[in-house]
């Protein structure tokens, strides 16, 4: 397929820039889209920020937010892309420029997709200025060359790379509901003591406070086998407990560790498939699990059970450090050794009541690795599909429907 290179100015009907303002924030109100949470082609629903409601038209005046308008980052990052999906009122903070094209020229959906392709991601870099930090000036952002294909290609190509990323968000949408539904068992039979026949079980003093008779404590060596990591081997990659995306929720996996064994400096530093990754630096405490054999950093520890109920262990975690850096030490941030890790305490509750915890919980645990399997298919089937529709590589017109694409 044949394009036209065309200057965004030239495709836009509106461009609202609101860089170099600051609005005061407040914990609740109306959500303020921050370049952080701006992010590989979507708006992440957590870290958001807010304004007060009745400072919105104040702060807005620049021009309002509409669904389907394109969300670019300038600086810190650079690029990332993300199309407004929602209906409901946002406030847009610095370095976020919003992108309304012309409707007669250029489809919404395809301008988020050619924005993310490497062809416009290169043009916008050779843009760039900063000695640290590289940031695109609107004068410059204006001058950047896309891809344009007649109206109706365009509509097509971004069908096609629309229909993996909708089903990508229905089954996240479906791994929430069934992580939600793992962690309400949880709650309610071990955090609330409302398990099968509590009626008739009273609760006794122990070191974590009120327990029901019968149960006991457990320190977590008692429970599960941890591996610390290691120092980095190689500068090539990310080995900080930081580097894996603990914020997207515990099945939302990375690859951001080499996964060969010839990487380890210390024997044995690995993680195993299925192992619970725990942050223990800066902060402490976020959880996430190994999606394949890996080699773990020095800022992660990798924590398998004893006993083989992994998912039990998962949630006693989960629920240990539902608030990050509950424990550790450290003067500029928190930390803790393996001592502090194998010396957690957890209420001790019969091993049959466990057993049958893990046999509820076990079914939806395997349909959430099913469906966070889909999506890494898909998503890998979208990048490759992304940059040769919109460089012309791939004619949209010999390409199926995008069901029977995504069925094939």
């Amino acid at each position: 397929m044949s394009y036209q290179d065309v200057k965004l100015h030239d495709l836009l009907g509106t461009l609202i820039d609101y860089r170099g303002k600051t609005p005061p924030k407040t914990d609740a109100g109306i959500p303020l889209i921050t370049a952080k949470v701006i992010k590989g082609g979507r708006i992440l629903d957590n870290d958001h920020e807010y304004i007060a409601e009745d400072y919105y038209d104040e702060w807005m005046r620049r021009g309002l937010p509409r669904q389907w308008d394109v969300l670019i980052t300038t600086e810190a990052p650079l690029g990332e892309v993300a199309i407004l999906k929602t209906t409901e009122k946002v406030a847009l903070a610095q370095r976020v420029i919003l992108l309304r094209g012309d409707s007669q020229k250029i489809d919404q959906r395809y301008l988020c997709f050619a924005l993310q392709s490497p062809l416009v991601q290169a043009r916008l870099n050779a843009r760039a200025t900063g000695a640290t930090v590289a940031g695109i000036k609107q004068s410059e952002l204006r001058e950047v060359l896309l891809p344009l294909y007649p109206l109706a290609t365009q509509r097509r190509i971004a069908s096609i790379l629309s229909a993996y990323d909708d089903l990508i968000a229905n089954n996240t949408r479906r791994i929430a509901i069934l992580e939600e539904m793992a962690r309400r068992i949880y709650e309610e039979w071990f955090v609330r003591f409302r398990f099968p026949g509590h009626e008739q079980v009273k609760t006794v003093e122990s070191e974590l406070g009120l327990i029901p008779e019968g149960w006991s404590t457990q320190r977590l060596v008692e429970a599960a086998f941890v591996t610390m990591g290691q120092s980095p081997s190689s500068e090539h990659y990310n080995f900080e407990g930081k580097g894996l995306p603990f914020h997207q929720g515990v099945t939302d996996f990375g690859a951001h560790y080499p996964s060969h064994r010839m990487y380890c400096t210390v024997a044995g530093r690995m993680a195993m498939e299925g192992d619970i990754l725990m942050s223990v630096r800066a902060p402490v405490g976020r959880i996430n699990l190994a999606p394949s054999d890996m080699v773990i950093g020095r800022g992660l520890c990798a924590i398998r059970s004893r006993t083989g109920q992994q998912w039990f262990l998962l949630h006693r975690l989960l629920e240990k450090f539902k608030e990050e850096d509950c424990m550790g030490n450290g003067a500029i941030f928190k930390a803790v050794t393996k001592q502090d890790v194998l010396g957690i305490l957890f209420p001790k509750a019969p091993d049959a009541l466990e057993a049958d915890f893990e046999r509820q919980v076990a079914p939806l645990w395997q349909s959430i690795r099913n469906l966070t399997l889909k999506n890494r298919n898909l998503r890998a089937t979208r990048d490759l599909l992304l940059p040769k529709l919109i460089s012309g590589e791939l004619d949209v017109s010999t390409l199926p429907e995008p069901e029977e694409a995504i069925a094939a």
